[in-house]
Order: structure tokens, then sequence, then C-alpha cells
């Protein structure tokens, strides 16, 4: 069953997410004092739109002749892109037809019998970025990697400390076999992006 808005606050008072929206924010105050529009983050009616995290996107290099490898992966494939700022807010730039690595800001405490399915948030949809994240099972703990697409032809801004997906939460009759309990690899993430794993 899809989880409403109320199920989501009594969670989130056990640790759930943290840091916590009680209702959609739809402005931030930059360091310079000034507040400004921004992509909606927090708690919805039936979801929670979280934050990508300032501290880290890496992007895709173009290397000629290189194969990416998921059971090998090269982290000589990736670079840094750095946060910039302007009147708009904290952003980084993800180049056109191109592929980028962040993290959520906020950290998830999923329970047993819980899993959370990421969606892209539709402002970014409309300019072509695609969210592609995995979901986060039950038991998993630790801020998510999450994974862009820029499938336009043109570079596209990501925002920093503003929404970037949407989490659905779906709970089911108990599972055998938690995340947890079988040891995931990608259980406990920092808030730092966590490159493939076999």
């Amino acid at each position: 069953m899809l989880k409403n808005d109320k199920w989501i606050i009594e969670q989130a008072k056990k640790g759930m997410i943290e840091p916590f929206e009680l209702s959609l924010v739809r402005t931030v105050k930059l360091e310079s004092g000034t507040e400004v529009p921004a992509l909606s983050y927090g708690l919805s009616s039936y979801g929670y739109d979280i934050r990508l995290s300032p501290r880290e996107f890496l992007v895709f290099r173009h290397i000629p002749g290189t194969v990416v490898n998921p059971k090998r992966f090269n982290p000589n494939n990736l670079e840094s892109v750095p946060l910039q700022q302007d009147e708009d807010g904290d952003f980084f730039i993800i180049p056109a037809h191109s592929y980028g690595l962040g993290v959520a800001l906020e950290k998830l405490r999923m329970p047993a019998n819980v899993t959370a399915i990421c969606l892209g948030k539709s402002t970014y949809a409309r300019v072509g970025l695609v969210a592609n994240v995995t979901p986060a099972e039950a038991s998993w703990n630790g801020a998510l990697t999450l994974e862009f697409s820029n499938s336009s032809s043109a570079d596209c801004r990501i925002y920093a400390n503003e929404g970037i997906v949407q989490l659905l939460f779906l709970e089911g009759e108990p599972c055998q076999t938690t995340y947890a309990d079988r040891g995931g690899k990608y259980q406990n993430q920092p808030e730092k992006v966590t490159l493939a794993r076999v």
C-alpha cells in the first residue's frame, strides 16, 4: 500500500528521514541572506521530496575507447563538477547528453516492511533531466546515491539544497530477509557518491 503524509510524519519521528521538513518548502535562503524560489522539497500528500547534497557531484568523462564495466568500475571515468552559485541558488552543471552522480542530503532508515521508490521531479523532467534512482529497500540505511541523465542537447543546471526526487513509500507484508539481514553492499552509505560494486 502507498503510504500517506500522516504515516510519513509518524515514521519521521522514529528517524526514517533526517533532516525532515513537515511541509513542502518552496524557497531557500542563500548565503547572502536572500530568499529565492526553489524546487520544492519536504512532505507531500503521498511522498517526500528529498534534496541534492551540495557536497559532491560527478559526471562521466568521455574517454575514447573506454568501456565502463560495472564489475570493475574505474573511478577515473568520473570527474568532479564544481558547485556554483548565483542569484538562483547553488547548482552543478550536467553537460548535454551526459550522466551524473550525486547524493541525497537526507539520510534514510527504512522500516523492515517498507521499500521507497524514487521518481524524478516534473520540473527536471520537462527540461530533459531524467532521474534513474534504484529503490531504497526494506531496512536500508544511509544517504542515497542519485543518478541523472541529461537527455537534452543543452547543458543543464541541477540545484543543490533543493528538491531532486520524490520518494514513494510502499508497505508490504513482512519479508523473510531484509536488505540489512542479507548485508546489502550499499548499506550505510555516507553523504558521498557510492560507486558501482559487485
